[in-house]
């Protein structure tokens, strides 16, 4: 009787005003895996081409040594490449996030779709499943994108020798091996692990409770709602796991343009090298433009992420409606 009475509750809106069954988040989203794939492709490739000037600036501040950039200033890192070498100098290394980006993020994506499902059980607004999904989701994707990674980085510092792309691939396999490709992999999914935890959890539960503060135009501000959800999301992230991201610079551009060469990869030794020359303050390199480059950069890839996932729901729905008739 108490299950009756609570179905009906739940079926009859006059016995729960509260109750907004258009806002609660469905545990699949009824797409394919491939289309996970393909809209993840899609977010992150345009998430990266957007924000990489901002990017640049980051690497540039984070990377010790004789750098031209030493200065913990945006302003000041950004006026210095514009004179030292020009605009252009803003999008060196962009061809190789261009090739790593877009097959990350749609195993990024997808291995977070699938996980979440799994995760979640019947609970779809389940922070706890939503951290560990995309925790999933990173050490997945940082295997993909880290090696391309690497070489975007160190093409974005000046003076590195380096003609292009495929030229820095062949140099660093010749000259270092295939190792300095994941040198800093540890240190990337050490760092990433913590930032998707946050960065999924704060995002599903900011957009959870935007949708809660205006149900009845959830749907009309559906765009507006996953922007700032991942705004928020991506900035609290970034910030706290500035640290880890230094160190993972380090590691990538150690050699090149003056920056140190470290005996080992490991994460105690680069810290004990940063607290020695830096201070506390050198682990926090570059936190201001990495906020600025994740926050909007996660507005776009969450935005363009769902919009691509609704043109599929459509997508799907139509051609399900069209097998019935």
């Amino acid at each position: 009787m108490a299950a009756e009475a609570t179905t009906t509750k739940f079926q009859n809106p006059d016995f729960r005003p509260d109750f907004h069954p258009e806002v609660s988040v469905t545990a699949h989203d009824g797409l394919h895996f491939w289309q996970f794939m393909i809209a993840g492709s899609i977010a992150g490739s345009i998430e990266h081409m957007a924000m990489f000037p901002v990017d640049t600036i980051k690497t540039h501040m984070q990377a010790l040594g004789s750098c031209p950039i030493k200065s913990v200033s945006v302003t000041h890192a950004f006026r210095s490449i514009l004179q030292s070498e020009g605009p252009s100098a803003l999008y060196r290394g962009i061809g190789a996030m261009g090739l790593g980006a877009g097959p990350a993020h749609a195993v990024y994506f997808s291995v977070y779709e699938v996980c979440k499902k799994r995760f979640s059980g019947d609970n779809p607004n389940n922070s706890l499943a939503h951290a560990m999904s995309g925790v999933c989701a990173t050490v997945c994707s940082d295997a993909v994108l880290t090696p391309m990674d690497m070489v975007k980085q160190r093409l974005q510092l000046g003076n590195n020798a380096y003609r292009g792309v495929f030229d820095c691939v062949k140099r660093v396999l010749r000259d270092e091996g295939i190792g300095a490709f994941y040198a800093s992999y540890r240190t990337t999914v050490l760092m990433n692990a913590p930032f998707t935890a946050v960065h999924f959890a704060t995002y599903e539960a900011v957009k959870r409770g935007l949708m809660e503060i205006s149900p009845e135009s959830a749907n009309d501000e559906r765009l507006i709602v996953h922007a700032t959800a991942g705004a928020a999301a991506g900035a609290l992230a970034a910030a706290v796991t500035t640290p880890l991201d230094v160190v993972k610079t380090q590691l990538q551009c150690q050699g090149v343009c003056g920056c140190d060469r470290f005996k080992s990869g490991s994460i105690g030794d680069v810290f004990k090298v940063i607290l020695k020359k830096d201070g506390y303050r050198g682990l926090m390199r570059g936190w201001i433009p990495r906020m600025l480059f994740h926050a909007p950069a996660a507005a776009i890839c969450w935005s363009t992420y769902e919009s691509a996932k609704n043109f599929f729901q459509e997508r799907n729905a139509s051609s399900n409606s069209g097998t019935l008739t």
